[in-house]
């Protein structure tokens, strides 16, 4: 057992394997397979991929700012690097590409029940999901466009003076705390549609 636990790769692979495990006693239990032809079951399949991703989406958004940026004033100077150079990086790697996988799974989602233009148009009906997806959107176009080009200066991935990184830094800070504003309603909005909340 602790083989697979020592291994990112062989973790996800035996959480797949318990799924389908799950599955199967389902099955058995009750005598309803998934019917892998049909519509529901595919939208089912991109509704769990969209909710997956954005856990890590939300998840990494959350850790950067209730956890990792209130902490790095306490950690030694000679540590930091640890941070910065090693950490960072690879949580802003999974945090973007997150972020790419929940918008495209939200929209694909939004295509199959057929609501995609009715809730960015915010028609009555669709004002809950269509918030939330604009709020979505925003907060996604600033993970690409306005956090990460500032982050890669702020860790030298680009090097630029010290006024440049200290100036990024900043940033790259407040747009993230802009999109945890964004996510309280943005999270919100996205439950409320299926369950009368807005």
């Amino acid at each position: 057992m602790a083989a697979i636990f020592q291994s990112l790769g062989r973790t996800v692979a035996a959480g797949i394997v318990l799924l389908l495990v799950f599955i199967v006693l389902a099955g058995l239990g009750t005598q309803q397979w998934i019917a892998v032809d049909t519509h529901g079951w595919w939208t089912f399949f991109f509704r769990w991929l969209h909710v997956l991703s954005g856990v890590m989406w939300i998840g990494l958004l959350w850790y950067f700012n209730f956890v990792q940026t209130p902490s790095m004033p306490k950690i030694p100077d000679e540590q930091k690097p640890a941070i910065s150079k090693v950490i960072a990086p690879e949580a802003l790697f999974w945090f973007r590409w997150a972020a790419m996988a929940t918008l495209v799974t939200g929209l694909i989602l939004a295509t199959m029940y057929g609501y995609l233009g009715k809730a960015l148009s915010l028609q009555k009906g669709y004002h809950a999901i269509g918030l939330g997806m604009w709020l979505a959107i925003v907060m996604w176009f600033n993970v690409w466009f306005v956090i990460w080009p500032n982050q890669k200066k702020a860790l030298g991935i680009v090097q630029v003076d010290a006024d440049a990184k200290a100036k990024a830094a900043r940033t790259a800070m407040l747009t993230s705390r802009f999109n945890t504003m964004f996510s309280i309603p943005m999270l919100y909005c996205m439950v409320a549609q299926q369950n009368s909340g807005l």
